[in-house]
């Protein structure tokens, strides 16, 4: 029977006739989604069509409007009918028994109603007052009657909408919030609700009223399509369980996926979860836009009276080469060039997550468009800026899925594809397979202060169950895949193995802690064997943490950690043997001894820049090659002040220091005096970098102390004051009385910052103590340095001084 034929037979018989027509429209197998959803909207406005015109014989100035989801002809199996039934005042008695005429056949059917009798006037009224009554009334259609009245309301609704919306938007926004905070993230439910969870039916309604506010608009690509497949998936629902029911529950997941032709539920889950999450984002975006719409039109009458009606440009704020704030987002920067810069994404990533922004859509959509792929493996700043990200804690998150929006992650690291969006059927976790990664890297970025390579820590926490896409036990899967995707973000050999045991192992502690006995030593001996090293003991236990923090509540708790801590300390005592002694003092370089014998010979600082380059992925070298930092080697006579002094020139010129080494060398017989060489990688905070000559000028000045770098450092700060952005963990300062035997080891862990190293240095001189070298790394944006220091007569510092000092140093840097 064709459509037609259904239509004809329910106008024939009545409400029995519709009742028959309406089964046999829903049992058609050939009719599915959007043309069943309009069909059965049609089917239901001719029989209405037919009970309005029976009743409303002789009846001028009503109609019947539908609003709503079956407003906009969405109607599901089981969706109720929202319903208005329109009048002009004149004749209340028949418009009241035409209401009677119109609800009972639809009740004796057993359908739900929601239905409402009022005049324009009330109608605008009422929603005026609630806006759950403006939502609906933006999609009124006319089903019968009189259609200038319809057509006036929905004008009139309209109007008052667009006029409002200033008003009204904060408060849909705000309704949207309080039902997220109700009912959970669609995207990571194993039971949502879909419509009334993030990311579902009715955020996508919200988006609708949002665009015919004509104030902001949604992102379109591909959101009428995420909202066709959650009707799609609602329908199915509906017919599976025969009941009005929104709610994806466990035991008829199998049924509606069958009834959608799908493989499973966890095929059902994971096209529900792309649905929702691009719904999310949507609305992120959207409400974003509503937010810097509104700001503007309450800022812009002030700024013209002060500009004298000139139009006001929006401060531009760098942040990072390329990237710049604008609006409360991060932009590109007018110059930047993303089809020549191939690390821009994840540097445009980490800046705003580490200044708590927002990366604009714009942005991320011409950096997708346009950015070339990464080499293999990724020269040293895409990882530096890929552990930046990581490390930023909760800003991540947000900045992550908008790379992911627009296809970005995947483009970086293709192994993500087999775990975007996949469920996990276990009642301990709380998010998919993907959103856990990122919520452990998150996790273990409140760890970093514990580890000396957070990098590594930060990049296993985002691999440890890339596994779960592949068959088969998930942690020899990952380390198989963790091996591969460490290499190919430029780990060295050494790295990429401690990556892959960290994912291989990442289970042993919390299994063997729980269900071992700990007291027998062939388990702490099994688990040492494992390991293999101390460092690696040391990434595996802040990993298990942040796991099982980033698992759920009832993933850890303070007995469980408190049993993982005495295995890691039985472990450790295994694992330990006698203490490092120094390490050899490399021999110098023929560049290294000129340059000291220079400064010996001159008595002031030599220095020399060397651009580290490399050619564009895929390409051979051609034309000038792009640098990718500076080596910067300085050899000064030995004296005072040294380590601030240079440390803080460099951050006077916006020099980003990546690693550092800094030693008393060793001048030929016959040469008095001894120098110090400095042998540093640095790299611009954006812009060019600095004449060599000129950081040389500055440098002798701030040696004899006619520069106050101090003063100059805390005037740029007041005049360009740095956003607060991502709270890090607090500095943590260490001494490691056994790791020299000519002097002590102070070790700082802290969030990398301009001028950190100049507060350090200066700290120390302040505390009279001597730097005798120095070992300077920057990983991500974390700083982990040590410093091998003496007393003034060159002797390593008493147990109780060397104490003293770590804690006047961990003062200032928190201070």
């Amino acid at each position: 029977m064709t459509g037609t034929d259904v239509q004809k037979e329910a106008e024939d018989s009545g409400p029995s006739g519709y009742a028959a027509a309406r089964l046999r429209l829903l049992t058609e197998e050939t009719r599915s989604g959007p043309p069943r959803r309009a069909a059965l909207a049609e089917l239901t406005d001719d029989w209405l069509t037919g009970l309005f015109t029976a009743g409303a014989e002789g009846l001028r100035g009503a109609s019947l409007v539908a609003v709503g989801g079956y407003g906009r002809g969405e109607l599901s199996p089981r969706s109720d009918l929202d319903l208005l039934l329109l009048h002009d005042g004149s004749d209340a008695k028949a418009v009241a028994a035409l209401a009677d005429r119109l609800w009972y056949p639809v009740w004796d059917l057993g359908l739900a109603l929601d239905h409402s009798v009022r005049t324009p006037a009330e109608a605008r009224k009422t929603a005026g007052e609630d806006l759950k009554v403006q939502l609906g009334l933006l999609d009124a259609r006319h089903v019968a009657g009189d259609l200038g009245l319809t057509a006036g309301l929905r004008t009139a609704v309209l109007a008052d909408w667009r006029n409002q919306a200033p008003k009204r938007l904060p408060e849909l926004q705000e309704l949207c919030a309080e039902r997220a905070e109700r009912q959970g993230e669609l995207q990571y439910l194993l039971e949502p609700d879909l419509k009334e969870a993030r990311g579902g039916l009715r955020d996508a309604t919200a988006l609708r009223a949002v665009a015919a506010s004509w104030l902001a608009d949604a992102p379109r690509e591909g959101l009428a399509d995420a909202r066709r497949r959650l009707l799609d998936v609602r329908d199915a629902l509906h017919l599976a369980t025969g009941r009005a029911t929104d709610r994806l529950a466990l035991q008829e997941q199998d049924q509606v996926a069958a009834e959608l032709g799908l493989l499973d539920a966890d095929t059902l889950l994971r096209q529900v979860y792309e649905a929702a999450r691009l719904v999310s984002y949507a609305s992120d975006v959207t409400w974003r836009e509503v937010g810097r719409v509104l700001r503007s039109r309450a800022v812009r009458p002030r700024l013209r009276a002060m500009l004298g009606g000139g139009k006001p440009t929006a401060e531009r704020s760098p942040l990072a080469e390329g990237v710049v704030e604008q609006d409360g987002e991060v932009v590109l920067a007018r110059a930047a060039r993303p089809e020549r810069d191939p690390v821009l994404p994840l540097r445009a990533a980490a800046a705003a997550a580490q200044a708590g922004l927002p990366l604009s859509l714009h942005a991320v959509r011409r950096l997708a468009a346009t950015v070339r792929p990464l080499p293999t493996p990724w020269p040293a700043e895409a990882r530096e800026q890929l552990v930046t990200l990581l490390g930023s804690g909760r800003p991540t998150i947000e900045v992550w899925e908008a790379l992911e929006a627009e296809g970005l992650i995947t483009r970086l690291l293709p192994d993500w594809e087999r775990v975007r969006c996949r469920p996990q059927r276990n009642a301990v976790h709380l998010w998919t397979v993907d959103r856990h990664l990122i919520e452990t890297a998150v996790c273990a970025s409140e760890f970093t202060r514990r580890v000396s390579r957070p990098d590594l820590l930060l990049v296993a926490a985002l691999l440890h169950d890339i596994g779960k896409g592949w068959p088969g036990d998930h942690s020899v899967a990952g380390e198989i895949i963790a091996k591969d995707v460490a290499a190919r973000i430029g780990f060295d050999r050494h790295d990429v193995t401690v990556v892959a045991t960290l994912v291989r192992h990442h289970l042993l502690l919390i299994d063997t802690a729980t269900r071992r006995d700990l007291e027998d030593p062939a388990t702490v001996r099994a688990v040492a064997e494992a390991v293999g090293s101390q460092g690696t003991l040391e990434l595996l236990h802040a990993l298990t943490e942040a796991d099982a923090l980033a698992t759920g509540p009832a993933a850890w708790s303070s007995w469980r950690g408190s049993l993982v801590a005495d295995l890691v300390k039985r472990v450790s005592a295994v694992l330990a043997g006698d203490a490092p002694d120094d390490p050899e003092e490399a021999a110098p370089t023929a560049e290294q001894e000129r340059l000291a014998l220079e400064a010996a010979a001159t008595g002031s600082p030599v220095l020399a820049l060397r651009a580290q380059t490399e050619p564009p992925a895929g390409q051979e070298p051609s034309g000038d090659p792009e640098p990718l930092g500076v080596e910067l080697l300085i050899a000064v006579p030995d004296q005072p002040g040294v380590l601030p002094a240079v440390a803080g020139v460099l951050a006077m010129h916006r020099l980003t220091v990546r690693t550092a080494e800094l030693r008393s060398l060793h001048l030929p017989d016959g040469v008095e005096g001894s120098v110090l060489l400095l042998d540093w990688r640095v790299a611009a905070e954006y812009g060019s970098l600095p004449q060599a000559a000129r950081l040389r000028a500055d440098l002798v000045r701030a040696l004899d102390g006619s520069l106050d770098i101090a003063g100059r450092l805390a005037e740029r700060d007041a005049a360009y004051p740095r956003r607060r952005g991502v709270i890090a963990p607090a500095a943590r300062v260490s001494v490691h009385p056994a790791a020299s035997r000519l002097a002590t080891v102070i070790e700082v862990r802290s969030q990398d910052a301009p001028g950190l190293l100049f507060r350090i240095g200066r700290a120390l001189e302040d505390a009279s103590v001597r730097v005798r070298s120095a070992h300077v790394s920057t990983l991500g944006a974390n700083a982990v340095d040590a410093f091998y220091v003496t007393g003034p007569e060159g002797a390593p510092l008493p147990g109780e001084e060397a104490a003293s000092v770590a804690r006047k140093l961990e003062e200032t840097l928190r201070g």
